[in-house]
């Protein structure tokens, strides 16, 4: 089962929970999971169909340029991200 890290500053909508596990083949099926959860964390992660700008997903250590469609492996680790530009 993936194993979502909650970012502190989403943890207010989780009652203080930092990380759970759940049943998601992929990132969006993830925020489903956590939406029904605890209602309102998709409105913070998403905008519409997309990650909200400033926001991106890692799955097991590599920051995905795929978003919402990036898979979940059966152990994967998944972190919401800000996005770090440079140049």
């Amino acid at each position: 089962m993936p194993r979502v890290f909650i970012p502190p500053l989403l943890q207010t909508l989780t009652g203080g929970v930092g990380e759970i596990d759940c049943e998601a083949a992929n990132v969006r099926e993830v925020v489903e999971h956590l939406d029904g959860r605890f209602p309102g964390i998709r409105a913070r992660l998403c905008d519409g169909d997309e990650l909200k700008p400033g926001l991106t997903v890692a799955v097991d250590g590599h920051v995905s340029a795929l978003g919402l469609i990036e898979k979940a492996g059966t152990d994967a680790e998944i972190h919401f991200l800000p996005a770090v530009g440079g140049g």
